[in-house]
């Protein structure tokens, strides 16, 4: 057996399909009702003859991201938002390959508004890493992994994953420096349910696993861009604020299909106005980030570098600047909207916190910050 294959091998289970997988993938997924009638939801002018011939004409990621997800995507935001915007593109040096680190706020649209940029751009989509509780189907398995998607296993003991963490960090290493592809991680395991977009040590230290000790060298090689996604309304807010109230006193247990029925939430709901935001390169702030004592030290000074460009490239909206307003109890920021913005955002609030039954002041107040955390973030404000 060749190194490579070799290498590859011990990744199998978690790496996305190969040419030969993906075309087993696409005769399984013509069987299943859901992904014609999926496609056909977005796109009504396609006959069920057309998605089949093109179905059939697929023979790699690329063709099914191009023939499918993109026109699919393109035609969601017409239908759910109010337009979507990107800046930063200056910053990808399209040679290079990159690790995207990015908030993450939607369990599905953050990393694909990426790939759809990405394919405007006629360059090659990144993989994406999900969590393997994303996966409950072999549905869900086939869309994932033809979508260059990897899966990632938070499940088990401590010392499972640590095993678990370690392979992750070498596969993420070898993709970027031996296979010469990009990454899309989030910068903490699971959405961010409160807005306060953090990024959790854990990932660091996950990453630096496979390194030589020498931190420079470490994450130079790995070459991290943060990327900040922001939704003027986010789809499944009260469903996330929903959570955070019952994870108060208790773990939150999901009920069944939970985590897919958001998936969906997060794609058919009204998103509003969209953008994404590419930062600058952290390598620029390597030298600095260095001359920290420990290693605690540097990757806290890491995590402060990485979340300073989230929080600057964050695009505040008039949905965040109306919850801090309400909030604080203040209008800083009344020239950023109108008294009817700001009656149809009350009115919004009050709907989604009926539908929540729990005590509404809490309600209120977890629904709010949800969209206010940002502009906190933004600058120092009391």
């Amino acid at each position: 057996m060749k190194r490579d294959d070799l290498i590859n091998e011990s990744f199998a289970d978690m790496m996305p399909y190969n040419d030969e997988e993906i075309q087993s993938a696409i005769k399984r997924l013509l069987l299943e009702p859901d992904f014609i009638k999926g496609i056909r939801h977005f796109m009504p002018e396609w006959s069920n003859e057309k998605i089949i011939n093109k179905a059939n004409l697929v023979l790699s990621s690329k063709d099914f991201q191009r023939e499918f997800m993109y026109p699919l995507q393109k035609r969601n935001l017409l239908q759910t938002s109010s337009g979507f915007s990107c800046s930063g593109i200056e910053n990808i040096d399209f040679s290079s390959n990159y690790l995207f680190v990015a908030n993450h706020r939607d369990i599905f649209l953050d990393s694909s508004l990426l790939e759809m940029v990405f394919l405007d751009k006629n360059q090659n989509t990144t993989q994406v890493a999900v969590g393997n509780n994303l996966l409950s189907s072999q549905f869900l398995v086939d869309i994932a992994k033809i979508n260059k998607m990897i899966s990632v296993d938070r499940n088990g003991d401590f010392q499972k994953l640590y095993k678990n963490s370690n392979r992750l960090s070498g596969y993420i290493r070898k993709l970027i420096t031996y296979d010469r592809e990009s990454l899309w991680i989030a910068q903490r395991n699971g959405r961010t349910k409160d807005g306060n977009d953090r990024t959790q040590p854990s990932l660091l230290k996950m990453l630096n696993m496979s390194g030589t000790g020498d931190f420079i060298k470490d994450f130079r090689e790995l070459n991290i861009i943060p990327v900040t996604i922001s939704y003027e309304y986010e789809p499944c807010d009260a469903q996330k604020v929903n959570e955070i109230i019952h994870a108060r006193n208790e773990v939150y247990v999901k009920r069944p299909n939970e985590d897919f029925d958001n998936i969906v939430s997060g794609i058919l709901g009204f998103k509003g106005k969209i953008h994404l935001a590419f930062g600058e390169p952290i390598n620029n702030n390597l030298l600095e980030i260095d001359k920290q004592d420990t290693l605690n030290a540097k990757i806290k000074s890491l995590i402060y570098y990485i979340d300073r460009q989230m929080h600057r490239n964050y695009k505040l909206m008039k949905t965040n600047y109306m919850a801090f307003d309400i909030l604080e109890e203040t209008k800083l920021y009344d020239d950023q909207y109108t008294n009817d913005d700001l009656l149809e955002f009350q009115a919004y609030v009050n709907s989604k916190i009926d539908s929540l039954h729990h005590d509404r002041a809490v309600s209120y107040s977890y629904f709010l910050k949800l969209y206010a955390y940002p502009v906190y973030n933004s600058a120092p404000h009391i």
